[in-house]
């Protein structure tokens, strides 16, 4: 079962509200965690799909804790459970007395359309909304996407856009400018010293199938040889051959095959059965690389997720 597969197979947080307010009807104040055991056993999840993480996350953040996140966010600003402690929530009387009408369904429209103070207050009951100020847009009335779902999907689709617009340029820019974008990603991820040594060693080599050599690291322990090639067509598995029987050639142990192209499964198969360490780097790779390592793109915008710092509340 692949990644996206089993995303499907988590519940969505809307899907979680109910029985997530069945796991608080006991009444007892309880902890995430505890929630996240309960309704992982509900809803037969397996470890795998427990610890699935969201697309893109630093911090390791697992779709289902954040499902269940937003779905006491939501229960919570309908007054069904309020935070009693340090990472404590319980049920409230409101809560208590859904639960006695047994409902079918719980989730965003429902609870709109049953109370009225449903997302409109702050925390100390005052209208969270100026009144003649432009309401923001709802985000979660259409969609079972939570609002970290939906920034990741949204990053990815703009991602996404770069790298089909990075590509692009790539395959315009003239074949002694390519290769200096090949020394200054190589050196950025780590390899080859500096931009003046590794520059020396690119486009010197002159023996068929390699334009350059490059070091490994900073102290040139070991020597990697590159192509960097603009390429028009798809890249089959004579031209990694023909690489290989270069990289004999020189008793070379570790080679680099870069491109704006793609490769066939047959070139990636032969590149994954030799002796001598070969890396394919075809055209998409390369620009999210670019864009991993801030070359040839700039920072638009940035935007921090803060979340409440529990500790720094704690009196005791």
């Amino acid at each position: 079962m692949d990644g996206l597969t089993q995303i499907f197979m988590i519940p969505d947080y809307k899907t979680i509200m109910l029985p997530l307010l069945n796991f608080l009807g006991d009444g007892q104040p309880h902890l995430k965690p505890e929630a996240v055991s309960s309704l992982g056993k509900h809803f037969n999840l397996t470890e795998t799909e427990l610890n699935e993480l969201l697309p893109n996350s630093k911090t390791g953040k697992k779709i289902f804790n954040n499902r269940i996140h937003w779905s006491l966010a939501n229960l919570k600003m309908a007054g069904l459970i309020e935070y009693t402690g340090k990472g404590y929530f319980n049920i409230t009387k409101r809560g208590k007395d859904l639960l006695k009408e047994n409902p079918a369904v719980l989730n965003i429209e429902y609870l709109r359309n049953r109370f009225s103070d449903f997302g409109n207050k702050s925390e100390a009951g005052y209208p969270a909304k100026k009144e003649g100020l432009a309401t923001e847009p709802d985000i979660n009335n259409n969609t079972t996407q939570t609002p970290d779902e939906q920034i990741n999907f949204s990053y990815e689709k703009i991602r996404k856009s770069l790298e089909l617009e990075l590509l692009a340029k790539l395959k315009t820019v003239n074949p002694y400018f390519f290769e200096k974008i090949v020394v200054e990603l190589l050196v950025k991820m780590g390899y080859g010293g500096s931009i003046q040594d590794a520059g020396k060693a690119i486009g010197k080599s002159g023996d068929e199938g390699i334009d350059g050599i490059i070091k490994e690291d900073k102290l040139g322990l070991d020597v990697i040889y590159i192509q960097a090639k603009r390429w028009q067509g798809v890249i089959g598995r004579p031209e990694i051959q023909k690489f290989v029987g270069a990289l004999a050639g020189q008793r070379a142990k570790k080679g680099v095959f870069i491109t704006t192209s793609y490769f066939t499964k047959e070139a990636v198969d032969y590149a994954l059965q030799m002796d001598t360490k070969v890396v394919l780097i075809d055209g998409e790779k390369l620009a999210q690389y670019m864009i991993d390592h801030n070359l040839g793109v700039s920072v638009q915008s940035v935007y921090e997720i803060k979340k409440i710092d529990l500790d720094y509340f704690d009196e005791e």
